[in-house]
């Protein structure tokens, strides 16, 4: 009953900070931009907004939560100007419902999968082929972003099944709202492992990285972006800017790949 309320006032604390911006009855495009985008781009979106904001004197707001969480927002008409998603296939989502431009999607970064445990933690795990967890898991849960609708937990549970390592821990999961939720359990000593994206250990001092995932272990990680179908008249403008040398140069800094 203790670790269940811990675990639950854990999620809590994770998701204050990144729970879907509620619906303006003000139309697209008035005041600053508002952005619905993925939970992992947290810092560098800010970044990136701040010097946007300073090069064009435009504010942007961002609404940050799992990419299932967003697009679902936006079909219930909730108003956004873009949606930057963690994966292709919420994006796909919206696209088939006809609520995003598609002539203007395209991707602006992409990230790795690693494996994560509390810094403090000696445990060492050689990612390969025949991926055993169990033992190092011990009597705990291995935290993921919940992979039958999380971006990451579906990165996360593609890459355990290529090493043969799905069935192992398929019954030990510690299923997270989304992936910043699962790096909270692992840093908190909640969860003794979790696979978070490589940008999202990065800036938890109370992780440390065990290994990263092969590529080839799951699909390409990219964070495809488009204009809403009620945009504003000036998120292109946004939407451009990502693409630019000084967001590439954020991104960069902040750990993010290249799209492809």
């Amino acid at each position: 009953m203790e670790s269940r309320l811990y675990r639950f006032l854990i999620t809590l604390a994770a998701l204050a900070w990144c729970v879907p911006t509620i619906s303006s009855p003000q139309p697209a495009g008035q005041d600053a931009l508002l952005v619905f985008a993925a939970a992992s781009l947290t810092e560098v979106l800010e970044e990136i907004g701040k010097e946007y904001q300073a090069k064009t004197g435009k504010p942007v707001k961002f609404s940050f939560a799992a990419s299932s969480a967003l697009a679902r927002q936006i079909e219930a008409g909730a108003r956004a100007d873009l949606f930057v998603s963690a994966d292709l296939e919420w994006m796909d989502y919206l696209a088939e419902r006809k609520l995003i431009a598609t002539e203007s999607r395209r991707n602006v970064a992409g990230n790795r999968l690693a494996m994560i445990a509390p810094a403090d933690s000696n445990v060492r795990i050689d990612i390969v082929d025949g991926l055993d967890l169990r033992g190092a898991l011990g009597d705990g849960r291995l935290a993921i972003a919940d992979p039958d609708i999380v971006p990451a937990g579906r990165y996360a549970k593609a890459a355990l099944e290529a090493l043969h390592g799905w069935s192992g821990v398929s019954d030990r999961l510690a299923r997270a709202e989304n992936v910043r939720v699962a790096l909270a359990y692992v840093a908190s000593g909640e969860a003794p492992l979790g696979v978070v994206y490589e940008t999202d250990a990065r800036i938890e001092p109370r992780v440390r990285i065990v290994g990263t995932f092969p590529a080839a272990s799951h699909p390409p990680i990219r964070y495809p972006a488009a204009l809403t179908t009620i945009a504003g008249s000036g998120a292109k403008d946004f939407l451009d800017f990502l693409g630019s040398p000084q967001a590439l140069a954020a991104f960069t800094r902040h750990g993010f790949i290249a799209a492809n």
